[in-house]
């Protein structure tokens, strides 16, 4: 069963499948499948794919997210463009703005994920979870390779591939230092 609220704007290209709840003042623009989910108040969905899942109030979707089975989004939240999300609570007033895949993780609130970052949740055998505190930057270009527990305040540098749980504000930083040889 599909149920929409008052005061939303639906395009006329989007598709909703199953049991889907649209709460007040949504607005869903563009090509868009939403599939047994929950949308609710004030959300901005652009060119998404969201299924079976649940988006909380005040987020703004898109364009060209894909937000799958068994995820839940909190409140004030940005998925931006090219962002895949799996099997993943992300947590009030979280920023994921382009260009990553979370799947199988726990985010806290208030944390930056940032360009290219990628949740390595699959070994091959098993799907395993990662936890992410509260106030946790992110830099682009990081892999969190689950499992791994990166707690409150922590502040991870560009490039970096981290495989050990992160103590509370801590500054992890794993690049190899840039090497100069003349060529031959």
């Amino acid at each position: 069963m599909i149920k929409i609220s008052k005061n939303c704007e639906i395009d006329k290209n989007a598709k909703l499948v199953g049991d889907v709840l649209i709460e007040d003042n949504v607005k869903i623009v563009g090509e868009c499948y939403i599939e047994n989910s929950i949308i609710r108040k004030n959300t901005k969905i652009l060119s998404s794919y969201i299924i079976n899942s649940q988006i909380g109030q005040d987020v703004n979707i898109g364009p060209y997210a894909h937000i799958r089975n068994n995820s839940i989004i909190g409140n004030n939240c940005r998925i931006g463009n090219f962002v895949e999300i799996k099997n993943s609570k992300i947590n009030d007033d979280t920023k994921c703005a382009h260009l990553a895949y979370v799947g199988d993780a726990i985010i806290g609130e208030r944390v930056n994920i940032g360009c290219g970052v990628v949740f390595a949740n699959y070994n091959g055998k098993i799907k395993q979870e990662s936890k992410i505190g509260n106030d946790v930057f992110i830099g682009c270009n990081c892999n969190i390779v689950a499992p791994c527990v990166i707690e409150d305040g922590c502040f991870i540098a560009a490039g970096t591939t981290v495989t050990k749980n992160l103590p509370s504000n801590s500054f992890c930083i794993g690049r190899v230092r840039e090497e100069f040889k003349k060529k031959s």
